[in-house]
Protein backbone atom coordinates (compact mmCIF):
# COMPACT_ATOMS: atom_id res chain seq x y z
CA UNK A 1 0.00 0.00 0.00
CA UNK A 2 1.91 3.21 -0.81
CA UNK A 3 2.32 5.62 1.89
CA UNK A 4 0.42 8.97 2.33
CA UNK A 5 1.62 11.85 1.05
CA UNK A 6 2.20 15.04 3.21
CA UNK A 7 5.21 16.91 1.93
CA UNK A 8 4.22 18.45 -1.40
CA UNK A 9 3.74 22.07 -2.62
CA UNK A 10 0.95 23.76 -3.86
CA UNK A 11 1.45 26.86 -5.39
CA UNK A 12 -1.31 29.13 -5.79
CA UNK A 13 -2.59 31.64 -8.47
CA UNK A 14 -4.70 34.29 -6.79
CA UNK A 15 -5.29 35.95 -9.82
CA UNK A 16 -5.93 32.88 -11.93
CA UNK A 17 -5.30 32.92 -15.77
CA UNK A 18 -5.36 37.25 -15.22
CA UNK A 19 -2.18 39.27 -16.00
CA UNK A 20 -1.06 42.67 -16.87
CA UNK A 21 0.93 41.53 -19.81
CA UNK A 22 0.58 39.70 -23.03
CA UNK A 23 3.21 37.49 -23.74
CA UNK A 24 2.81 35.42 -27.18
CA UNK A 25 3.94 32.32 -25.86
CA UNK A 26 2.39 32.08 -22.76
CA UNK A 27 0.05 29.18 -21.85
CA UNK A 28 -1.97 30.26 -19.23
CA UNK A 29 -3.61 33.27 -20.47
CA UNK A 30 -6.13 30.94 -22.07
CA UNK A 31 -7.06 29.22 -19.03
CA UNK A 32 -9.42 32.22 -18.83
CA UNK A 33 -12.32 29.73 -21.43
CA UNK A 34 -11.92 27.16 -18.30
CA UNK A 35 -13.30 29.79 -15.75
CA UNK A 36 -15.37 32.43 -18.03
CA UNK A 37 -16.79 34.13 -14.70
CA UNK A 38 -13.30 35.48 -14.14
CA UNK A 39 -14.45 38.73 -16.13
CA UNK A 40 -15.55 39.83 -13.34
CA UNK A 41 -14.32 37.76 -10.21
CA UNK A 42 -10.86 37.15 -10.90
CA UNK A 43 -9.41 37.95 -7.50
CA UNK A 44 -9.01 35.39 -4.78
CA UNK A 45 -11.74 35.70 -2.13
CA UNK A 46 -11.13 35.68 1.49
CA UNK A 47 -12.17 32.13 2.08
CA UNK A 48 -10.04 30.94 -0.21
CA UNK A 49 -6.88 33.02 1.06
CA UNK A 50 -7.48 31.55 4.34
CA UNK A 51 -8.39 28.03 3.50
CA UNK A 52 -5.08 27.81 1.20
CA UNK A 53 -3.31 29.61 4.52
CA UNK A 54 -4.57 27.26 6.82
CA UNK A 55 -4.21 23.71 4.75
CA UNK A 56 -1.20 24.55 3.48
CA UNK A 57 0.01 24.76 6.67
CA UNK A 58 -1.50 22.00 8.44
CA UNK A 59 -0.99 19.91 6.25
CA UNK A 60 2.74 19.68 5.92
CA UNK A 61 4.80 17.48 8.10
CA UNK A 62 7.48 19.48 7.74
CA UNK A 63 8.27 22.61 9.74
CA UNK A 64 9.20 24.98 6.61
CA UNK A 65 6.61 25.73 4.80
CA UNK A 66 6.65 27.29 1.26
CA UNK A 67 3.57 30.09 0.53
CA UNK A 68 4.48 30.24 -3.28
CA UNK A 69 2.55 32.49 -5.32
CA UNK A 70 2.37 32.86 -9.04
CA UNK A 71 0.25 34.23 -11.88
CA UNK A 72 -1.22 35.02 -14.30
CA UNK A 73 0.42 38.31 -12.38
CA UNK A 74 -0.18 37.57 -8.53
CA UNK A 75 0.25 41.73 -7.99
CA UNK A 76 -2.51 42.52 -9.26
CA UNK A 77 -4.40 41.56 -6.22
CA UNK A 78 -2.51 44.13 -4.52
CA UNK A 79 -0.34 44.44 -1.59
CA UNK A 80 -3.64 44.70 1.24
CA UNK A 81 -4.11 40.83 -0.37
CA UNK A 82 -0.44 39.53 1.01
CA UNK A 83 -0.84 42.02 4.23
CA UNK A 84 -4.07 39.09 5.00
CA UNK A 85 -2.10 36.43 3.61
CA UNK A 86 0.89 37.37 6.16
CA UNK A 87 -1.65 37.99 8.89
CA UNK A 88 -3.40 34.52 8.24
CA UNK A 89 -0.20 33.00 7.91
CA UNK A 90 0.82 34.21 11.71
CA UNK A 91 -2.05 32.96 12.53
CA UNK A 92 -2.01 29.52 11.83
CA UNK A 93 1.54 28.65 11.97
CA UNK A 94 2.57 27.70 15.30
CA UNK A 95 5.92 26.94 15.23
CA UNK A 96 6.68 26.42 12.11
CA UNK A 97 8.86 28.48 9.45
CA UNK A 98 6.80 30.24 6.70
CA UNK A 99 9.21 31.00 3.47
CA UNK A 100 6.95 33.73 0.91
CA UNK A 101 7.54 32.90 -2.96
CA UNK A 102 6.73 35.61 -5.12
CA UNK A 103 6.68 35.18 -9.02
CA UNK A 104 6.59 38.35 -11.40
CA UNK A 105 6.88 40.23 -14.28
CA UNK A 106 7.97 43.16 -11.98
CA UNK A 107 5.94 45.69 -14.09
CA UNK A 108 3.94 46.82 -10.56
CA UNK A 109 6.65 46.91 -8.24
CA UNK A 110 7.47 50.18 -6.78
CA UNK A 111 9.26 51.44 -3.79
CA UNK A 112 6.26 50.53 -1.63
CA UNK A 113 5.59 46.81 -3.25
CA UNK A 114 9.29 46.63 -2.35
CA UNK A 115 9.59 47.79 1.21
CA UNK A 116 6.68 45.48 1.87
CA UNK A 117 8.37 42.27 0.06
CA UNK A 118 11.56 43.05 1.86
CA UNK A 119 9.96 43.77 5.70
CA UNK A 120 8.23 40.01 5.14
CA UNK A 121 11.51 38.55 3.53
CA UNK A 122 10.26 37.59 0.32
CA UNK A 123 11.64 35.72 -2.14
CA UNK A 124 10.54 37.21 -5.48
CA UNK A 125 11.30 35.13 -8.93
CA UNK A 126 11.28 37.87 -11.79
CA UNK A 127 10.15 36.54 -15.11
CA UNK A 128 12.66 38.00 -17.77
CA UNK A 129 13.57 36.51 -20.73
CA UNK A 130 17.08 38.34 -21.16
CA UNK A 131 18.48 41.84 -22.66
CA UNK A 132 16.07 44.36 -24.29
CA UNK A 133 16.08 42.19 -27.55
CA UNK A 134 15.07 38.80 -26.22
CA UNK A 135 12.78 40.25 -23.68
CA UNK A 136 10.50 41.97 -26.28
CA UNK A 137 10.48 39.45 -28.65
CA UNK A 138 7.34 37.73 -26.50
CA UNK A 139 6.99 39.44 -23.65
CA UNK A 140 4.34 42.89 -24.67
CA UNK A 141 2.11 44.86 -23.32
CA UNK A 142 -1.59 44.59 -23.91
CA UNK A 143 -0.72 47.08 -26.60
CA UNK A 144 1.81 45.20 -27.95
CA UNK A 145 4.62 47.48 -26.19
CA UNK A 146 7.70 46.85 -24.99
CA UNK A 147 7.65 45.75 -21.24
CA UNK A 148 11.73 46.03 -20.53
CA UNK A 149 12.02 49.45 -19.19
CA UNK A 150 8.89 49.01 -17.27
CA UNK A 151 10.45 45.35 -15.94
CA UNK A 152 13.89 47.22 -14.95
CA UNK A 153 12.32 50.07 -12.87
CA UNK A 154 10.65 47.51 -11.24
CA UNK A 155 13.97 45.35 -10.52
CA UNK A 156 16.06 48.63 -9.25
CA UNK A 157 13.15 48.71 -7.00
CA UNK A 158 13.40 45.56 -5.18
CA UNK A 159 17.95 46.30 -5.47
CA UNK A 160 17.08 49.53 -3.48
CA UNK A 161 15.30 47.87 -0.98
CA UNK A 162 17.58 45.16 -0.72
CA UNK A 163 14.80 42.52 -1.62
CA UNK A 164 16.12 38.95 -2.71
CA UNK A 165 15.29 38.01 -5.84
CA UNK A 166 15.96 35.49 -8.41
CA UNK A 167 15.60 35.18 -12.08
CA UNK A 168 13.43 32.79 -14.39
CA UNK A 169 14.17 32.93 -18.26
CA UNK A 170 11.79 31.31 -21.08
CA UNK A 171 14.35 29.46 -23.08
CA UNK A 172 12.26 30.22 -26.98
CA UNK A 173 12.89 30.31 -30.69
CA UNK A 174 14.56 33.73 -30.00
CA UNK A 175 16.92 33.86 -27.30
CA UNK A 176 17.64 29.96 -27.71
CA UNK A 177 20.16 31.29 -30.39
CA UNK A 178 21.91 34.08 -27.68
CA UNK A 179 22.83 32.27 -24.87
CA UNK A 180 25.73 33.87 -23.70
CA UNK A 181 23.96 37.49 -23.97
CA UNK A 182 20.91 36.49 -22.16
CA UNK A 183 23.76 34.97 -19.47
CA UNK A 184 25.70 37.84 -19.54
CA UNK A 185 22.99 40.30 -19.09
CA UNK A 186 21.10 38.35 -16.21
CA UNK A 187 24.94 38.48 -14.61
CA UNK A 188 24.80 42.42 -14.93
CA UNK A 189 21.74 43.26 -13.90
CA UNK A 190 22.48 41.09 -10.51
CA UNK A 191 20.54 37.50 -10.62
CA UNK A 192 22.58 35.35 -8.33
CA UNK A 193 20.32 32.43 -8.82
CA UNK A 194 18.98 31.45 -12.71
CA UNK A 195 16.57 29.07 -14.21
CA UNK A 196 16.54 28.31 -17.58
CA UNK A 197 12.95 27.30 -18.51
CA UNK A 198 12.27 25.32 -22.18
CA UNK A 199 9.79 26.25 -23.67
CA UNK A 200 7.54 24.01 -26.26
CA UNK A 201 3.78 24.22 -26.93
CA UNK A 202 1.67 22.65 -29.56
CA UNK A 203 -1.66 24.58 -30.99
CA UNK A 204 -4.41 22.84 -32.33
CA UNK A 205 -5.78 23.39 -35.39
CA UNK A 206 -9.09 23.51 -33.86
CA UNK A 207 -10.08 24.78 -30.22
CA UNK A 208 -11.52 21.84 -27.95
CA UNK A 209 -15.20 22.17 -26.22
CA UNK A 210 -13.71 24.37 -23.70
CA UNK A 211 -11.85 26.97 -26.18
CA UNK A 212 -8.26 25.81 -25.21
CA UNK A 213 -5.73 25.66 -28.03
CA UNK A 214 -2.86 24.84 -26.73
CA UNK A 215 -2.98 21.08 -25.87
CA UNK A 216 -1.38 18.75 -23.22
CA UNK A 217 0.32 15.37 -24.26
CA UNK A 218 -2.13 13.02 -25.47
CA UNK A 219 -4.24 14.87 -27.61
CA UNK A 220 -4.68 13.21 -30.72
CA UNK A 221 -5.81 15.80 -33.48
CA UNK A 222 -4.40 17.90 -36.05
CA UNK A 223 -1.91 20.04 -34.26
CA UNK A 224 1.41 21.57 -34.78
CA UNK A 225 4.67 22.81 -32.45
CA UNK A 226 4.49 26.97 -31.97
CA UNK A 227 6.80 28.85 -33.79
CA UNK A 228 8.03 30.39 -30.58
CA UNK A 229 9.14 26.91 -29.46
CA UNK A 230 12.66 26.20 -28.48
CA UNK A 231 14.03 23.58 -31.23
CA UNK A 232 15.82 20.50 -28.81
CA UNK A 233 19.18 20.20 -29.68
CA UNK A 234 19.69 24.12 -29.47
CA UNK A 235 18.41 23.89 -26.18
CA UNK A 236 20.59 21.44 -25.17
CA UNK A 237 23.68 23.43 -27.24
CA UNK A 238 22.35 26.64 -24.96
CA UNK A 239 22.80 24.78 -21.66
CA UNK A 240 25.96 23.72 -22.70
CA UNK A 241 27.16 27.11 -24.03
CA UNK A 242 26.39 28.35 -20.26
CA UNK A 243 27.13 25.94 -18.68
CA UNK A 244 30.91 26.17 -19.95
CA UNK A 245 31.12 29.49 -19.23
CA UNK A 246 29.36 28.76 -15.77
CA UNK A 247 31.59 26.20 -14.60
CA UNK A 248 35.26 27.82 -15.14
CA UNK A 249 33.86 31.29 -14.08
CA UNK A 250 31.23 31.05 -11.52
CA UNK A 251 30.72 28.16 -10.41
CA UNK A 252 29.86 29.19 -6.04
CA UNK A 253 29.06 32.96 -7.27
CA UNK A 254 26.27 32.18 -9.59
CA UNK A 255 23.67 29.37 -9.74
CA UNK A 256 22.10 27.98 -12.26
CA UNK A 257 18.86 25.98 -11.45
CA UNK A 258 19.54 23.65 -14.11
CA UNK A 259 22.97 22.90 -13.18
CA UNK A 260 22.52 22.15 -9.62
CA UNK A 261 19.76 20.14 -9.49
CA UNK A 262 21.30 17.71 -11.88
CA UNK A 263 24.65 17.58 -9.38
CA UNK A 264 22.02 16.91 -6.62
CA UNK A 265 20.55 14.34 -8.95
CA UNK A 266 23.64 12.53 -9.31
CA UNK A 267 24.35 12.19 -5.83
CA UNK A 268 21.59 10.14 -5.84
CA UNK A 269 18.82 12.38 -3.87
CA UNK A 270 15.73 14.23 -4.81
CA UNK A 271 15.84 16.84 -7.27
CA UNK A 272 13.05 18.92 -8.83
CA UNK A 273 9.86 17.59 -10.53
CA UNK A 274 10.71 17.68 -14.04
CA UNK A 275 14.04 15.76 -13.47
CA UNK A 276 12.62 13.26 -10.64
CA UNK A 277 11.18 9.54 -11.48
CA UNK A 278 7.93 10.72 -10.30
CA UNK A 279 5.79 13.87 -9.64
CA UNK A 280 2.38 14.60 -8.26
CA UNK A 281 3.95 16.76 -5.28
CA UNK A 282 3.71 19.76 -6.80
CA UNK A 283 -0.03 20.93 -7.15
CA UNK A 284 -1.55 23.99 -8.10
CA UNK A 285 -4.57 26.04 -6.69
CA UNK A 286 -7.01 28.76 -9.16
CA UNK A 287 -8.18 31.32 -7.82
CA UNK A 288 -11.22 29.56 -6.57
CA UNK A 289 -9.61 27.23 -4.97
CA UNK A 290 -9.89 24.91 -7.36
CA UNK A 291 -6.84 22.23 -6.96
CA UNK A 292 -4.93 20.43 -10.13
CA UNK A 293 -1.84 18.20 -10.26
CA UNK A 294 0.45 20.14 -11.88
CA UNK A 295 0.58 23.91 -12.77
CA UNK A 296 1.07 22.29 -16.54
CA UNK A 297 -1.99 20.33 -16.37
CA UNK A 298 -5.16 22.85 -15.96
CA UNK A 299 -7.31 20.76 -17.80
CA UNK A 300 -10.76 19.46 -16.47
CA UNK A 301 -9.31 16.08 -16.53
CA UNK A 302 -6.67 16.55 -14.04
CA UNK A 303 -9.01 18.83 -11.18
CA UNK A 304 -8.61 16.95 -8.16
CA UNK A 305 -11.51 19.17 -6.16
CA UNK A 306 -11.63 22.44 -4.32
CA UNK A 307 -9.95 23.78 -1.38
CA UNK A 308 -13.12 25.11 0.14
CA UNK A 309 -14.98 21.58 -0.23
CA UNK A 310 -12.63 19.14 0.73
CA UNK A 311 -9.38 18.86 2.96
CA UNK A 312 -5.71 19.31 1.41
CA UNK A 313 -4.32 16.47 2.33
CA UNK A 314 -7.09 14.58 0.87
CA UNK A 315 -7.09 15.81 -2.51
CA UNK A 316 -3.31 15.06 -2.55
CA UNK A 317 -3.90 11.86 -1.84
CA UNK A 318 -6.49 10.88 -3.96
CA UNK A 319 -6.07 7.66 -6.47
CA UNK A 320 -5.77 10.33 -9.30
CA UNK A 321 -3.00 12.25 -8.00
CA UNK A 322 -1.22 9.66 -6.92
CA UNK A 323 -1.58 7.79 -10.46
CA UNK A 324 -1.15 11.22 -12.45
CA UNK A 325 2.69 11.22 -10.53
CA UNK A 326 3.08 7.49 -11.16
CA UNK A 327 2.81 7.62 -14.78
CA UNK A 328 5.83 9.95 -15.33
CA UNK A 329 7.73 6.47 -14.51
CA UNK A 330 5.18 3.78 -15.88
CA UNK A 331 4.84 6.17 -18.89
CA UNK A 332 8.68 6.01 -20.07
CA UNK A 333 9.53 5.85 -23.77
CA UNK A 334 11.26 2.72 -24.66
CA UNK A 335 14.26 5.11 -26.10
CA UNK A 336 14.22 6.33 -22.42
CA UNK A 337 14.77 2.98 -20.88
CA UNK A 338 18.10 2.97 -22.95
CA UNK A 339 19.81 6.25 -22.41
CA UNK A 340 22.47 6.99 -20.52
CA UNK A 341 21.32 10.19 -19.67
CA UNK A 342 18.21 8.56 -18.13
CA UNK A 343 19.22 8.16 -14.38
CA UNK A 344 19.14 11.95 -14.18
CA UNK A 345 16.42 13.04 -16.66
CA UNK A 346 14.26 10.11 -16.38
CA UNK A 347 12.57 11.28 -19.75
CA UNK A 348 11.64 15.27 -18.93
CA UNK A 349 8.35 16.48 -17.73
CA UNK A 350 5.11 14.61 -18.72
CA UNK A 351 3.61 17.52 -20.85
CA UNK A 352 6.35 17.27 -23.10
CA UNK A 353 6.26 14.27 -24.02
CA UNK A 354 4.51 14.06 -27.45
CA UNK A 355 7.30 12.57 -30.51
CA UNK A 356 6.82 8.98 -31.47
CA UNK A 357 9.19 7.05 -29.55
CA UNK A 358 11.30 3.50 -31.53
CA UNK A 359 8.19 1.35 -30.37
CA UNK A 360 5.56 3.96 -31.99
CA UNK A 361 4.21 5.12 -28.99
CA UNK A 362 3.50 9.13 -29.07
CA UNK A 363 5.62 9.66 -25.30
CA UNK A 364 8.84 11.13 -26.30
CA UNK A 365 10.34 13.79 -24.54
CA UNK A 366 10.36 16.79 -27.18
CA UNK A 367 13.43 17.80 -25.83
CA UNK A 368 14.67 14.57 -25.32
CA UNK A 369 17.93 15.35 -28.07
CA UNK A 370 18.72 18.28 -26.10
CA UNK A 371 18.49 16.90 -22.86
CA UNK A 372 20.93 14.27 -24.52
CA UNK A 373 23.56 16.92 -26.00
CA UNK A 374 23.46 18.81 -22.27
CA UNK A 375 23.79 16.13 -20.60
CA UNK A 376 26.18 13.69 -21.89
CA UNK A 377 28.54 16.84 -22.85
CA UNK A 378 28.27 17.50 -19.03
CA UNK A 379 28.35 14.55 -16.92
CA UNK A 380 31.70 14.19 -17.03
CA UNK A 381 32.71 17.72 -15.80
CA UNK A 382 30.01 17.53 -12.81
CA UNK A 383 31.37 14.12 -11.50
CA UNK A 384 34.57 15.60 -10.90
CA UNK A 385 32.94 18.57 -9.59
CA UNK A 386 31.12 16.24 -7.21
CA UNK A 387 34.44 14.69 -6.44
CA UNK A 388 35.94 18.11 -5.82
CA UNK A 389 33.02 18.84 -3.55
CA UNK A 390 33.67 15.98 -1.40
CA UNK A 391 37.38 16.69 -1.02
CA UNK A 392 36.17 20.00 0.48
CA UNK A 393 38.25 22.00 -2.24
CA UNK A 394 37.83 25.50 -2.49
CA UNK A 395 35.95 26.71 -5.90
CA UNK A 396 38.34 28.92 -6.95
CA UNK A 397 40.89 25.35 -7.24
CA UNK A 398 37.91 23.67 -8.58
CA UNK A 399 37.79 26.33 -11.80
CA UNK A 400 41.31 26.20 -12.31
CA UNK A 401 41.28 22.09 -12.15
CA UNK A 402 37.90 22.09 -14.47
CA UNK A 403 39.63 24.65 -17.03
CA UNK A 404 43.28 22.76 -17.28
CA UNK A 405 41.58 19.33 -17.25
CA UNK A 406 38.48 19.70 -19.82
CA UNK A 407 38.66 22.87 -21.88
CA UNK A 408 42.52 23.59 -21.76
CA UNK A 409 43.49 20.28 -23.52
CA UNK A 410 40.43 20.68 -26.31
Amino acid sequence: MNQRVENFQLMAKPSGSVCNIDCSYCFYLEKEHLYPERKSHWKMDDETLENYIRQNIQSQRSDVVDIVWQGGEPTMLGIDFYRKAIALQNQYKGNKQINNYLQTNGININDEWAAFLKEHNFLVGLSIDGDRISNDAHRHTRAGKSTFDDVMKGLDALKKHKVEFNTLTVVNAENVKRPMDVYNFLKRIGSRYMQFIPLVERRANQPDENGLTLIQPDFSGQSEVTEWSAPAKEYGRFLNTIFDHWIQNDIGSVFVMNFEQTLTKLTGQASGCVINETCGRNLVIESNGDVYSCDHFVYPEHKLGNINEQEMLDLVNLPQNIEFGQQKLTNLSSDCRNCIVKPVCNGGCPKHRFLISSDGKPNKNYFCDGYFIHLSHAFPVMHRILKLLHEKASYSKMKKLIKKEFYQAR
